[in-house]
């Protein structure tokens, strides 16, 4: 957000934070949540590089359109585990995995 917009809302009496705070995450769990992101977020930049659809990554993966689409979101029905071997199996290396997880940290 803004400098400027932070200091007009908290003129106007609202509280500014981010959503760690206004979920209460402890920090475990907002590492977490980052880590998913991460690998959400890289899923969705293979796919697209590759000028793949989700159909054709869910076909790849043995799964469907809708997982992936979840997957690309990550939602919370979707395990770091499910992620990590999806990223795999499209091709992208081990060092590569880590290298997205070691960014999130």
């Amino acid at each position: 957000m803004e400098k400027a917009k932070k200091d007009r809302l908290k003129s106007a009496g609202w509280r500014v934070g981010d959503a760690t705070e206004f979920l209460e995450l402890s920090a475990e769990e907002a590492a977490f949540v980052e880590l998913k992101l991460a690998l959400a977020d890289y899923l969705r930049e293979i796919r697209v590089r590759n000028e793949w659809t989700q159909s054709q990554v869910a076909r790849r993966l043995g799964s469907s359109q809708s997982r992936v689409a979840k997957m690309e979101a990550a939602d919370a029905s979707v395990s770091l585990d499910l992620m990590v071997k999806s990223l795999l199996i499209l091709g992208v290396s081990r060092s590569e995995v880590g290298r997205v997880i070691a960014k999130a940290a």
